[in-house]
């Protein structure tokens, strides 16, 4: 069950709700905690910095780029915490340092949402290290320039505080506020590793800042957000590995697990969409994919307990735990069906905007033409009796397919 066990990481609940309670967590035993701490204090300093150090050079062989400018620009900002932040912020220098540091570092976590997913020794990612250094030589300018400058009127209008409730400017807070539920917000929408590690790293920072009179804060905060990044490095690699990137299901390398670990009784099924050749020929490829997923989708709904991963092209293979092929028949004849039945809206790739919205509005427009088609799907069967051995199931499925294209296709054959 290795491969099928990691899905409940990939979902977009998950993904939310796992660092929110964290941070919760966080919140409430923190001031409990504080005294434990001490005694530990040198690990909980460097730690950060060592796991941040593992996320960025375990991103680069992962293709995580997104992932490692995130653990960078953290690492960055509690290097600068640790060395520059540890005075009072009654300190003009200090207190400068805090502001500009809670305000950029959320700002350029916020942009990764949006930036291409390149390796930071790419050339990409040497233009986004002078940008970093651009950033911090122009706050070492300003800090300089207005260090011994009283800016009581600074920090008495645009910058007030509420010292009751947090050292954090208001103006700030609100702001640190407002990018990171627009962060939450994009994980819910497209559900993306990368989507998680800014989200995780604004919940984290922001609440190190919001925080920055309880002792440790930095160290622990920062610390969690960094054991995330990696969990959430773990989570996309099994992803590449196991999960078919058109349409989101298991793939064949997540099948071959899986017959590893079968008991005597199980069945197998193979499905190929119908003329499937011909149809990418008349429609394009792009329409191609759109069946593949559209099968994919409802493949999800295959009841009596179904796994379901994609083979390859356009087979794909459903495995039954448990049960004998004439248990399972009932339930593919009725996903033959629901696929059969569904009425495939065909989109004009070529003439079909970037814009989600103008696409939507197409999308009702071509419904209303009902330029619609539909899709069939033969299915092969075969059970573990006699033979156990899954790779002879497999082929005895498959060859249970062929004969189900030889009798007219469209149906389930044992």
């Amino acid at each position: 069950m290795l491969p099928l066990s990691f899905d409940v990481f990939r979902s977009a609940g998950f993904r939310f709700g796992l660092p929110v309670c964290l941070a919760l967590g966080t919140l409430y035993l923190l001031e409990f905690a504080q005294y434990t701490l001490i005694t530990y204090q040198s690990l909980l300093f460097s730690l950060p910095y060592v796991l941040f150090a593992l996320v960025i050079l375990l991103s680069q062989p992962f293709n995580q780029g997104r992932t490692g400018l995130t653990a960078l620009l953290m690492g960055v900002g509690y290097y600068f915490i640790q060395n520059y932040l540890q005075a009072p912020l009654s300190n003009t220098e200090t207190k400068l340092i805090y502001v500009l540091l809670s305000a950029l570092l959320p700002l350029n976590l916020l942009q990764i949402h949006i930036l291409p997913d390149k390796r930071l020794h790419s050339r990409f990612g040497g233009y986004y290290l002078l940008f970093i250094g651009m950033q911090i030589a122009w706050s070492a300018l300003v800090v300089n320039h207005f260090r011994h400058s009283d800016l009581g009127w600074l920090w008495d209008s645009y910058l007030f505080t509420i010292s009751s409730f947090s050292p954090m400017p208001i103006v700030l807070f609100l702001l640190s506020v407002a990018i990171t539920l627009s962060s939450a917000s994009t994980i819910l929408k497209r559900n993306l590793g990368s989507d998680q590690t800014v989200f995780v790293s604004l919940l984290f920072s922001s609440m190190t800042f919001v925080l920055f009179q309880f002792s440790f804060i930095s160290s622990t905060a920062f610390s969690i957000a960094a054991l995330i990044l990696l969990l959430n490095l773990v989570t996309c690699s099994h992803e590449l590995a196991f999960v078919d990137q058109l349409t989101g299901i298991p793939g064949r390398r997540a099948l071959e697990t899986e017959l590893k670990h079968l008991g005597r009784t199980y069945t197998l099924a193979m499905l190929d969409v119908d003329h499937f050749k011909k149809f990418n020929d008349t429609y394009g490829h792009k329409t191609g994919d759109d069946v593949l997923k559209l099968v994919a989708q409802i493949m999800r709904n295959t009841k009596g307990g179904a796994q379901i991963f994609r083979y390859g092209g356009e087979e794909f293979t459903i495995m039954y735990k448990g049960k004998e092929a004439n248990e399972c028949k009932g339930f593919l004849d009725e996903l033959r069906q629901a696929i059969a039945d569904y009425d495939l809206v065909i989109r004009d790739h070529a003439t079909r905007p970037e814009n989600a919205k103008k696409g939507e509005k197409m999308r009702k427009k071509e419904e209303d033409k009902n330029n619609s088609t539909n899709v069939t799907v033969s299915i092969g069967v075969a059970d573990s009796f006699p033979d156990h051995n899954p790779d002879s199931v497999l082929k005895a499925a498959d060859q249970a397919l062929y004969k189900a294209k030889q009798k007219g296709r469209n149906r389930v054959m044992l």
